[in-house]
This record gives C-alpha cells, sequence and structure tokens, in this order.
C-alpha cells in the first residue's frame, strides 16, 4: 500500500475522498503532503495546508468530518503529541515569567485585524445567539447575559480577568452603571481599550492575574481561563476567592474539553495559542473545592460554530484592507485555525461553558439565567 492509500484509508472512516467532488473532501496539489502528515500528524496537516499543499473547499465541514469520526483516537500518536506531553507534564507552561508569550504572538497580532473580524464592541468570544440575528446582537446579548448571571447593578466594582478590548467592562458600564477593572497581557489590547473606555468609570491594566489582590463585588472572565494551565488551575481559582467578596458571584466563561489533557492540539499550540489548554469538567471541579460552590453550569458551544463562521466571514471580507501587513501564509493559517475551530464545536468535541460560582453559596438558591 503506497503513502496516498494509507491515507484514504483512515480518511474513509471520516467519509472524505482525495479528489472528491464534495464540499468537505480533499484536493492534493502536493503529493509530498501523505508522507508528512503521517508521520507528524496534525501539525503536518496544518503546515501543509498554509503552504498550499493542499486544499477543502469547506475546511468547517472537513474538521467536522474529521473529529467526528475521532480519527485521532485512531491514529498513532506522533513525536510532537509526546514532547508537547512531557513539557506539560514536567513544566508549568503558564507560569508568571511566560505568562505575556500568548498576548504577544496572539493578541498583539495586529488591531487592524480584529478590528475588521470581530463586532463592533471587539468581543472575541462565543456570541449568544439565542435570538441574535447578527455578530453584534449576539455579543449584545452574550455581555448582557453576563451582567444578569452575576446581579450586577449600578456602583458594583467588577474585576474582568482577561478584560481583551475592553468590551465588557464597557458595556458593563454603560448600561449597568458598574465601575470595572479590566487586566490583560496584550499591550496592543490595552492601548485600544482605554482609548474605547475613555469617560467611563473603567481602569485597564497590564498584568498577570496573580499580581490582584483587592475586592470586588463580582469577577467575571471570558475566554481567558484556556490560557492558565493545569498547572495552575487551582492558583487561579484561590486568586479569584481572595479578590471576591463573601456575598459576590464569580462567572467563568470559557471553552471545555470534553476529557482531561495536559496540553493542547500542536499546531493550535504552535501557531495561535501558545501554551494554551482547555479544561475539563473534572480539572474545574477539582480546582474549586473547598473555594467555591457551584450555582450554575451553562453550555452553548454550539453557538461558537456559528460566530467562528460568522468571524472568518468578515476576515474573508477585509482580506484586501489588511494583506499588505500580512502574507498569503497568514491568510491560510487564520483561516485554517477559524475553520478547524468551527468544525471542533460543531462536532462537539469542544464546549463553551458559563459557570456561576459563589463562596458561601446563595440564600434560597440561584435561579438560572437563559
Amino acid at each position: 500500500m503506497n503513502l496516498k492509500e494509507e491515507a484514504q484509508k483512515i480518511l474513509n472512516l471520516a467519509d472524505i475522498k482525495i479528489g472528491g467532488d464534495r464540499p468537505w473532501d480533499m484536493i492534493i496539489h502536493d503529493e509530498r503532503v501523505y508522507a508528512d502528515v503521517l508521520s507528524k500528524g496534525s501539525v503536518a496537516l496544518g503546515e501543509t495546508y498554509m503552504n498550499s499543499w493542499w486544499d477543502s473547499p469547506a475546511l468547517d465541514q472537513f474538521f467536522d468530518k474529521l473529529i467526528s469520526a475521532n480519527l485521532k483516537e485512531k491514529v498513532r500518536p506522533t513525536f510532537s503529541h509526546l514532547m508537547l506531553y512531557l513539557s506539560a507534564k514536567f513544566f508549568n507552561k503558564q507560569s508568571k515569567k511566560r505568562a505575556f508569550i500568548v498576548g504577544e504572538k496572539h493578541y498583539d497580532a495586529g488591531n487592524d485585524l480584529y478590528t475588521r473580524m470581530l463586532d463592533k464592541r471587539l468581543t472575541y468570544t462565543c456570541g449568544y445567539w439565542k435570538e441574535a440575528k447578527t455578530l453584534d446582537e449576539a455579543q449584545e446579548a452574550k455581555l448582557d447575559l453576563i451582567c444578569k448571571k452575576i446581579g450586577l447593578k449600578s456602583g458594583d466594582k467588577v474585576l474582568d480577568i482577561g478584560c481583551g478590548w475592553g468590551s465588557f467592562a464597557k458595556f458593563a458600564a454603560e448600561k449597568y452603571g458598574a465601575h470595572v477593572v479590566g487586566i490583560t497581557i496584550s499591550n496592543e489590547q490595552a492601548k485600544l481599550a482605554r482609548e474605547l473606555v475613555v469617560g467611563l468609570p473603567v481602569e485597564i491594566r497590564v498584568c498577570d492575574y496573580r499580581e490582584m489582590n483587592e475586592k470586588f463585588d463580582h469577577i467575571i472572565s471570558i475566554g481567558m481561563f484556556e490560557h492558565v494551565g493545569y498547572k495552575n488551575f487551582r492558583t487561579y481559582m484561590e486568586v479569584a476567592n481572595r479578590c471576591l467578596k463573601d456575598d459576590g458571584l464569580f462567572l467563568l466563561h470559557t471553552i471545555g474539553n470534553n476529557y482531561s489533557d495536559l496540553h493542547t492540539d500542536p499546531w493550535i499550540e504552535k501557531y495561535i495559542f501558545p501554551n494554551g489548554l482547555l479544561p475539563s469538567i473534572a480539572q474545574i471541579g477539582k480546582s474549586i473545592e473547598r473555594l467555591f460552590i457551584m450555582e450554575d453550569w451553562h453550555n452553548f458551544g454550539t453557538d461558537y460554530d456559528k460566530t467562528l463562521m460568522v468571524w472568518n466571514e468578515n476576515f474573508e471580507k477585509s482580506w484586501d484592507e489588511i494583506k499588505d501587513k500580512y502574507d498569503e501564509r497568514f491568510k491560510r493559517m487564520w483561516n485554517y485555525y477559524l475553520l478547524m475551530c468551527a468544525g471542533s464545536f460543531r462536532a462537539r468535541d469542544i464546549n463553551l461553558w458559563q459557570i456561576v460560582l459563589s463562596k458561601k453559596g446563595v440564600k434560597g438558591g440561584y435561579k438560572s439565567i437563559r
């Protein structure tokens, strides 16, 4: 059996055909792709796509098929997987010293990119599409949902861990009269966020979450826990516990994994989110023991599929405006990242959770809000 035949045999498990005419099929431009992918796994699959060695008319559908077939359990682990596992096992890849790496690598990629791809509030997390028809509506609905879940009221002081470009901080200050301290590890995010919240009771700081030691009525964290790392999950929760008033609520909004792991996908690790890790239910549960009471757990991961597809559409539409700053390989990398993630959520391989936590329990019980 030659390499192409071996590759096709594996892809048959996912109903993907090499040279087929369906949107999710694979079109090969360079035969070297077979040896590379069969020997190096997911890193090579992404890199060969970035190098234009192969295409698929609908990458989101390709990954939905690939992931739904659970091929990662049927193909032997590669050396890169082994090295990631060992690195995560023996080193704290998300230590305080290394905390700013992802900010420099990903979030500092360029505000011109994100302002064109995201909604008008620059919300780089999953939208809530329950009643929304546009990305702007979905993101405002998500921000409002968070405010309602923590019972936000005028004058409340809120800590936003991983504030991004200040979308929640601005919304909470404008719509609810809250006072917000937002922290980020990205200088580029902080610079623009400060411009966007001028005149509002909002403070944006560039710092690591471990530096925080002051009291807040509520704490929220939207799409930041994925950068914390399993060796620091407990520390993260201890920081939240010491900064939250006894009667306050902590809302954790995070992408979640169906199983406990020590590392992320090797391609994502190398090109998109260095040192990232998606937490599992078990890992979160262990991290909050004796610190918090779990009041509510809301999964709306399928909404992230729709969010990512709109982001990719916006990125494609605006490419001509920013292509002088980025090359074609970056474009293919970004498409691959957005559409692979969309396929992952569609296949229900990963989830989006909003978890409401209290320190001593809500008297009379917490009323879930959807």
